[in-house]
């Protein structure tokens, strides 16, 4: 709060996931979207929901395009009703 970010910076890596070799995590897609979400409600309290989400890692391809696509589904009902929709979406 003392920091007051313009934005949040998401280097959102999936290498943690489960069926992942690297990390030995074993995070799940559906704990991709919890963590997703809780830092999209930190995003709203301290900078008006200004957030960037970068693609990092993830070496599992199936793991990682599910873990991808649940952070993406956060990313975007979080933004339903917004101008900034078009936005999180790329246009």
């Amino acid at each position: 709060e003392r920091f007051e970010p313009q934005f949040v910076l998401l280097s959102a890596g999936f290498d943690a996931a489960a069926e992942d070799p690297m990390a030995h995590m074993n995070v799940t897609p559906e704990g991709f979207g919890w963590i997703t979400r809780h830092l999209l409600a930190e995003a709203r309290r301290l900078c008006d929901g200004r957030v960037v989400s970068i693609l990092e890692g993830g070496y599992h391809l199936r793991s990682l395009a599910e873990s991808t696509r649940v952070h993406v589904e956060a990313l975007l009902r979080d933004g339903e009703g917004s101008d900034m929709m078009a936005m999180k979406m790329g246009f």
